[in-house]
């Protein structure tokens, strides 16, 4: 099976006609934008020149009194460039999901998917988070869920304060022609160590409320990158026989990604892959559009494909 939108059908049809009403769009953003930072600039310039040449503050409040605005006046003046590259990314993300069968949304609810990232470990913990780019339907024969999610935790105090970045990526969901039963977890190798990393891998982790146990790797290729554990040791190795881990890695390789992990949960896979901000097919520039719609077509084929062979390489074994 393969998911893969045709891009020049796709321009030559409905999206092509569409983006092409967006050129004057595009125009009149631009317009507006540097209407407002010329503007902010008429005001901001005679303001800021009596702040640092009138009176007598500290350095550090000049800086501050100039950068809160400047930053204030950049959003401002942006806005209108960002609303419509965001118009643009929706259009272009939607089409390609239709000519899939699929349904695209950039605004989304996180599902029971989250709740079984969160609960067996596939996610860090986190103080905010935000979801886009949601892809969801049938693929294949199976139900599909994907969206990515920006996790943020709050570091340091006071002045050192800020919000870092602990996960970027795809949380994927895809129903399995089967039911499993156990519960069985596969991940990147070192995320459950022993008492002060001393011995190695735990034997037993608690998570979702289920005691998971330490599965041996049926190849050993593989053991010291990846580990698993589950409440069904033989299920356990014949879901993670070697090519469904070549797979994992083929996956993580396709976005430069990082720490794939999987979870095998009742009849459902749910993956996380750390891979960046994805899907980002709108630009201010109607020359980019090809180039765009390409590389998102590219990017949703390539995750969809390697997810649904997954799943079928098991059912075929």
């Amino acid at each position: 099976m393969a998911v893969s939108a045709d891009v020049d059908t796709l321009l030559s049809g409905d999206l092509g006609s569409w983006l092409n009403d967006q050129v004057a769009v595009r125009a009149a953003a631009k317009d507006k934008a540097h209407w407002r930072w010329t503007i902010s600039a008429a005001i901001l310039l005679p303001l800021l020149a009596f702040l640092w040449f009138g009176p007598d503050w500290s350095t550090e409040a000049k800086i501050w009194l100039t950068a809160a605005p400047a930053l204030m006046a950049a959003y401002w003046g942006y806005r209108p460039i960002n609303e419509a590259k965001l118009s643009i990314k929706v259009g272009i993300n939607a089409a390609i999901a239709q000519s899939l069968g699929l349904t695209y949304s950039h605004e989304l609810e996180p599902g029971h998917e989250w709740d079984l990232a969160r609960s067996f470990g596939l996610l860090p913990s986190h103080d905010r988070k935000s979801f886009e780019d949601e892809w969801s339907g049938i693929l294949g024969g199976h139900d599909f869920r994907l969206y990515e999610a920006h996790l943020e935790e709050q570091r340091g105090s006071g002045k050192n304060r800020r919000w870092v970045t602990v996960f970027r990526g795809a949380i994927i969901r895809i129903a399995s022609q089967r039911t499993f039963h156990g519960i069985t977890l596969l991940q990147r190798a070192g995320r459950h160590k022993s008492f002060f990393g001393l011995g190695g891998k735990k034997d037993t982790v608690k998570l979702g409320g289920q005691h998971l146990q330490y599965v041996d790797m049926v190849s050993p290729q593989f053991e010291d990158a990846f580990d698993l554990y589950s409440t069904d040791q033989v299920e356990a190795r014949w879901l993670a026989h070697p090519e469904y881990i070549e797979r994992l890695v083929r996956l993580e390789e396709s976005f430069d990604g990082k720490n794939v992990r999987t979870l095998f949960h009742r009849g459902e896979l749910v993956i996380a892959l750390e891979s960046g901000n994805m899907f980002e097919s709108g630009s201010i520039n109607p020359a980019d559009d090809h180039a765009k719609v390409r590389e998102c077509n590219d990017q949703f084929a390539q995750l969809a494909n390697l997810a649904a062979e997954l799943d079928r390489e098991r059912a075929e074994r």
